[in-house]
């Protein structure tokens, strides 16, 4: 099962900083340390790779024989390229074995979309990755964050204000109503990873690109 996929590096995209923490652009960060206690993985900071890092092996977990390494960019949003070549050097991943997981504003906050490869779309740490890498043949893993709506009357007014300016956006906090059921995204989120190593991309593409969380 596992011939079809060799993802190897796992990329959560953020910003560091304590300003920055649980922000909508950093629900890549926030999977990574999802995925990390599933996997019971440490993580810790690795000038080496401008970043905060972990590995282990998580064979017991579904047949998974070789090492998962886990990065989350300490350089900045605009800069995270410079840690994910960095670190690809180091352990001489190709970019096939290098899984990106971001934020995106054109989905909904519950609903995620896997591409085998694809432009950056817009989002600058995309942007940097795609240059330092020298393509944009990768996969990723784009997390909805939504554009300001919300559900949620209490919040409205909130996530309205915020949609006015989209740098403020997606550095805001997410409301009460998302934060509930942000441990549901994750779960779908570390889920279809998952499918990824033990099933490959295609399949897993197939079985949750049409998911979503309801709220």
């Amino acid at each position: 099962m596992l011939e079809n996929q060799s993802i190897s590096l796992i990329v959560g995209l953020g910003n560091p900083g304590t300003e920055y923490e649980r922000t909508r652009h950093n629900i890549g960060f926030m999977a990574a340390d999802a995925l990390a206690s599933d996997w019971s993985i440490s993580l810790g900071k690795e000038k080496r790779f401008y970043g905060i890092f972990g590995e282990g092996r998580i064979f017991s977990t579904f047949g998974h024989s070789g090492k998962i390494r886990l990065l989350k960019p300490t350089t900045y949003m605009n800069l995270s390229g410079q840690a994910v070549r960095a670190c690809a050097d180091w352990f001489k991943c190709s970019p096939a074995n290098i899984l990106v997981i971001y934020d995106d504003m054109d989905l909904p906050l519950g609903k995620l979309r896997l591409r085998p490869s694809g432009s950056a779309g817009g989002h600058n740490g995309m942007k940097s990755i795609i240059s330092h890498l020298g393509t944009q043949n990768f996969p990723r893993l784009r997390l909805g964050i939504g554009r300001g709506g919300s559900n949620n009357n209490d919040n409205q007014a909130i996530a309205t204000k915020a949609n006015q300016n989209v740098t403020n956006f997606v550095l805001s906090g997410f409301t009460d109503a998302e934060n509930k059921v942000l441990p549901e995204v994750f779960a779908l989120s570390n889920s279809a990873v998952t499918s990824i190593l033990r099933d490959g991309l295609e399949k897993t593409m197939s079985l949750y690109n049409s998911r979503s969380i309801d709220f």
